[in-house]
């Protein structure tokens, strides 16, 4: 029977390691996934304002096969920089891509937009480049969710988003799938007025509040929630629906290709389509990166690669939610538990 692994977090799938770092008084961080051996990566882009970095090299035709780390992290286009703090580690420690005598590591990067959340924007350099690298010595199995990482000054439609991460294992065939995210939607996580999460159904043990089946029907609408530049500007820029994208990693332990990973990519979308709505919209730079670490020496076939697509789904799913549960009150961005007082 699937269940959660030891610590529903995606770490459980063997050969991850996660960091985070961030900096309260900027309100922004950064997460990295540090594969503790190079490992298959794919990525599959569906929110129309991306901001990304080294993810034409995942493309099925092209060379590289291996990523040494996944970055995630806040500060829009300048967080982009905070993967050169993960390569700088990477390469002190001797990983990365070996052309001749130079060590050139891989780290496909996203970033989120969280420029407007009443942190200290005032830097003369951008930090990024420092917080990846702290973000990456502090990789390990265990980490904090909610206010951590790249999600610290994330935002999720009326919510505080966050860094959410949750996991699948199957005790039966060994097989792994865990996912990491970072909630900046610009669509809402719980069902309207209601502290259901969308992702309610797929809901284990109680990992984001253990609540009882939504009491009425839903309606059929959504959120048009606008930004009045013209009543208060600073308040209006902290809710402006153009400040927003979800960034994600799934991960298993499966022997993938580079098509494989890219199918299971394009497959976990699909989690931020059960727990985010709307998603996937032209505010939005909704990325799924997949890491394949191989260490169960299992390869599938197509029939399990759509099994595990389907788990990779659900556990971004209950990521996303777990993100949002997890994060506290910060400025302008209300908490899910002082909305709701649970």
């Amino acid at each position: 029977m699937l269940r959660p692994g030891p610590r529903n977090l995606i770490t459980d799938v063997d050969g991850l390691l996660v960091g985070n770092a961030q900096d309260d008084r900027l309100r922004s961080g950064v997460s990295v996934v540090l594969c503790e051996t190079p490992s298959v990566a794919a990525v599959d882009v569906r929110g129309g304002a991306p901001g990304t970095r080294e993810t034409d090299l995942l493309d099925p035709s092209c060379r590289v096969d291996r990523v040494d780390a996944i970055c995630l992290s806040g500060g829009s286009a300048f967080g982009l920089s905070s993967t050169d703090g993960v390569m700088k580690w990477l390469r002190d420690h001797g990983r990365g891509l070996a052309v001749g005598d130079v060590c050139v590591p891989i780290v496909p990067t996203a970033i989120l937009f969280d420029l407007l959340n009443g942190g200290d924007k005032a830097w003369d350099w951008p930090p990024y480049r420092e917080l990846g690298y702290a973000a990456t010595a502090a990789a390990g199995r265990d980490f904090a969710l909610g206010n951590a990482g790249a999600g610290l000054g994330a935002k999720a439609g009326n919510l505080k988003g966050g860094l959410g991460s949750a996991s699948a294992i199957d005790p039966a065939s060994g097989l792994q799938v865990g996912a990491l995210v970072a909630v900046n939607a610009r669509g809402y996580t719980t069902m309207g007025d209601l502290p259901q999460f969308w992702a309610w159904a797929l809901e284990q043990d109680g990992e984001f509040g253990g609540l009882p089946p939504p009491p009425r029907g839903l309606a059929l609408s959504v959120s048009h929630e606008r930004a009045d530049l013209t009543h208060d500007p600073a308040e209006a820029a902290r809710h402006d629906p153009r400040a927003n994208t979800t960034i994600s990693v799934v991960a298993t332990n499966a022997r993938l290709d580079k098509a494989s990973a890219h199918r299971l990519a394009v497959m976990a979308q699909d989690g931020l389509a059960r727990s985010i709505r709307p998603v996937h919209t032209p505010q939005d730079g909704d990325t799924v990166f997949v890491l394949a670490t191989g260490t169960s020496g299992r390869e599938v076939d197509a029939l399990t690669l759509g099994e595990l697509g389907t788990l990779g789904a659900d556990c971004l799913a209950r990521a996303v939610a777990r993100g949002v549960y997890n994060a506290a009150s910060l400025g302008a961005a209300r908490g899910w538990r002082d909305t709701f007082g649970r």
